[in-house]
């Protein structure tokens, strides 16, 4: 008697969290090749339950359930089983794909900052944004690159500056949650009671030299895994521009979204592109 059904239920766990949580993720993790699916929604899944723990669980003692899902994260890989499913299918793909367990130490540094942490001065906000998402985007890489270390040291640097544009577009998006409901400021120097132009467009023109960073490396990634980092670029790219659009009044008061429409003609363009091999 194998866990063969039991690993399955719990890779299908980690997608249906995926597809609770992130309709835009989840349909561009549909466009990356089918072997990729699980490992990516694995990784998503993870990384989601303990964002929520930081994020949502306040009637609860955050930072015990926090320590709990990292010992039983780290005891996970090290039995190979789990029978949190969420960490059963997290720990199949560290375990197939060989990632690095720093990687794992770092994203749980920055979730529990959250719990301690309300501003951040600029070394710890880099610290932050690097254990909370280029680590996320270093991950993927691993499964991307599939046991080929000269690809991934190739593209390492890319998949830290993706993972950056995604977790620094969220941050804007997000201000007025994070700082509002969740008493957070991420972003160094900057007084969210008096958000100006200047404060905006510099962390725009930081964001703006991410997104070029990792195009670079997007059209280097294997073909499995190409188009359906390029559909979720090219979201957040254009949720980006939308941002950028909205005056830093507006940024405080409502949360920037992508209409459903558009978000279906992104990856139609995309498709186009993609069929006539422009992605380069």
């Amino acid at each position: 008697m194998t866990t063969a059904l039991f690993d399955h239920v719990s890779n299908l766990c980690s997608k249906m969290v995926t597809a609770k949580y992130s309709t835009s993720f989840s349909s561009a993790i549909k466009l990356l090749h089918r072997d990729l699916h699980a490992p990516i929604y694995n990784i998503y899944g993870f990384v989601r339950f303990a964002d929520e723990i930081v994020d949502t669980f306040h009637e609860h003692d955050k930072k015990h359930l926090l320590s709990e899902f990292k010992s039983q994260a780290f005891d996970a890989i090290e039995r190979k089983i789990s029978i949190n499913p969420i960490l059963n299918s997290f720990q199949l793909t560290v375990n197939e794909y060989k990632i690095d367990h720093e990687l794992i130490h770092a994203f749980f540094r920055s979730m529990e900052s959250d719990l301690t942490e309300n501003t951040y001065n600029r070394q710890k906000y880099e610290e932050y944004i690097y254990g909370s998402a280029e680590v996320v985007g270093l991950m993927c890489l691993y499964v991307f690159c599939n046991g080929n270390e000269q690809k991934y040291h190739q593209l390492k640097d890319s998949a830290r500056a993706l993972g950056a544009a995604f977790q620094k577009v969220n941050f804007l998006r997000d201000i007025k949650a994070d700082y509002s409901e969740l008493s957070r400021t991420y972003f160094p120097n900057c007084n969210f009671e008096n958000f100006t132009s200047s404060d905006k467009e510099n962390i725009e023109a930081d964001i703006e030299a991410d997104f070029n960073a990792a195009f670079a490396g997007i059209v280097k990634l294997p073909l499995k895994a190409r188009f359906g980092v390029y559909v979720a670029y090219k979201y957040y790219y254009s949720l980006f521009k939308k941002i950028k659009m909205t005056k830093p009044a507006h940024i405080m008061q409502k949360r920037i979204r992508i209409g459903n429409h558009y978000k279906a003609y992104i990856i139609l363009r995309a498709g186009v592109k993609n069929q006539l091999r422009l992605i380069s």
